[in-house]
C-alpha cells in the first residue's frame, strides 16, 4: 500500500460502536481519517457523518469499499452481516479491523479463513479489544516470565448493569463470554478442547426469556480450566475482573481500585457502567495498533484464526447451554499462515 499522511477508513455500522469508532479515529487516533460511513439506515449514518468534511454516506458497504478514497475497513455492523462485507474486503486486498463476533458460527467463520488464505496474506484483524488493555497486557507479560509457574486456573467474572432487549441466553455465550473465550487463548496460549455451561436460577432482575446468570467452564489443551461467571444484569456497574491461578502464586486484574475516596466516615470508590467506559483506553490503543500497523502494511493484532477459533469455542458453548453437558471443541487445523 501506498503511504500516505492518513489512511482513509470505511465504517461500517453506525450504531453505538461505529459511531464511537467513527469519533475515536476523527479525533483520538493519529495517521487516519474517516472517509465513508455505512449503515442500513441511512439517517443514522448521515447523522454520525455530518461533522465530517468530505465524508460520504451509503447503504451499500460493497459501494463503499470500492470507492477510490477507501484504504481499509472498519466493521462495526451486526454479526450476522459481517461474512459478505469480510469477503468482499478480501477481493479489493483491503486491510479490515472487524469487531467481534468475526462472524457469528465457525462454519461462516471457516468459510473467511479461508478466503484470507487463498489472498495469500493475512488482512483481518478481529476487535478482541482486551488484548490491549492495560491490565489484561500487564497479565500477559507476568505470565511470559514464568515467574507464576504453570497456569492451573483462570477466573473470569463478566457482568453488566442491565442486557439489551433483543439479548437472548445464547447471546450471553456469543457476544460476551466469546470475550474470555479469546482472554483465556491469548493469555494461557491454548487452544480450547471443551466447554460445559452450568445454570443457577436465573436472577429475577433478568428478563424472563432469560437464563441469567450462567456459570461457564473452558477446557484447554494445556491441561487449565478457565471459568465464567457471566452476569449481565446484575443492576449495579459493568465489571470485567480475571485471576489466574498458577503453580506458584496468583494474579488477579480488573479490581478497579485506581482510585479510592476516604470521606464522611465512608470509603469505597465507584464502578463503570458500560465497556465503553471501562475500555476506553483499550479501544484507543487498539485502533491505533490497527492503522499504524496497516499504514506498514502489516497485521500484528488478534485475526481470523482468533475469530474462528472463538467462534467454534462459542458455538459449542451455545450447545453445552440448550442440550447440557460437556460439549468438545472441534478445530480445523491450524493453517502456516496464523501460525
Amino acid at each position: 500500500m501506498t503511504q500516505r499522511a492518513d489512511l482513509r477508513v470505511a465504517v461500517i455500522g453506525s450504531g453505538r460502536m461505529g459511531a464511537d469508532h467513527v469519533r475515536r479515529i476523527q479525533q483520538t487516533i493519529k495517521g487516519a481519517r474517516v472517509t465513508a460511513v455505512v449503515d442500513v439506515d441511512a439517517e443514522r449514518a448521515k447523522r454520525v457523518a455530518a461533522p465530517i468534511d468530505g465524508c460520504t454516506v451509503s447503504t451499500d458497504p460493497l459501494a463503499a469499499l470500492a470507492a477510490d478514497d477507501v484504504d481499509a475497513v472498519l466493521i462495526a455492523s451486526p454479526g450476522p452481516a459481517h461474512e459478505a462485507t469480510l469477503l468482499a474486503a478480501l477481493e479489493r486486498d483491503l486491510p479490515v479491523l472487524c469487531e467481534k463476533p468475526l462472524t457469528p458460527d465457525a462454519a461462516s467463520a471457516l468459510r473467511v479463513l479461508e478466503a484470507e488464505q487463498a489472498l495469500g496474506h493475512r488482512r483481518i484483524q478481529v476487535g478482541f479489544m482486551r488484548r490491549y488493555d492495560a491490565e489484561y497486557v500487564r497479565l500477559k507479560a507476568l505470565l511470559r516470565t514464568g515467574q507464576l509457574g504453570r497456569p492451573l486456573m483462570v477466573h473470569n467474572r463478566h457482568r453488566n448493569v442491565a442486557s439489551p432487549p433483543f439479548f437472548t441466553s445464547a447471546m450471553l455465550i456469543s457476544d460476551s463470554v466469546a470475550h474470555e473465550v479469546d482472554a483465556t487463548r491469548w493469555l494461557l496460549g491454548h487452544e480450547i478442547t471443551a466447554v460445559t455451561v452450568l445454570r443457577p436460577a436465573p436472577s429475577a432482575n433478568a428478563p424472563d426469556h432469560l437464563l441469567d446468570p450462567q456459570f461457564v467452564v473452558l477446557e484447554t489443551d494445556g491441561g487449565a480450566l478457565s471459568d465464567v461467571e457471566i452476569f449481565v444484569n446484575c443492576g449495579f456497574g459493568y465489571q470485567v475482573q480475571a485471576e489466574v491461578v498458577c503453580e506458584r502464586g496468583t494474579a488477579r486484574i480488573g479490581d478497579g481500585h485506581a482510585l479510592v475516596t476516604h470521606m464522611a466516615a465512608r470509603w469505597g470508590g465507584t464502578i463503570a457502567q458500560d465497556y465503553t467506559e471501562r475500555f476506553a483506553d483499550a479501544y484507543d490503543r487498539e485502533v491505533q495498533a490497527w492503522v499504524d500497523a496497516t499504514r506498514r502494511g502489516e497485521v500484528t493484532g488478534p485475526g481470523t484464526w482468533d475469530g474462528y477459533a472463538a467462534a467454534a469455542v462459542c458455538e459449542a458453548g451455545v450447545r453445552a447451554l440448550e442440550e447440557g453437558g460437556r460439549v468438545t471443541v472441534e478445530l480445523v487445523d491450524k493453517p502456516a499462515l496464523y501460525r
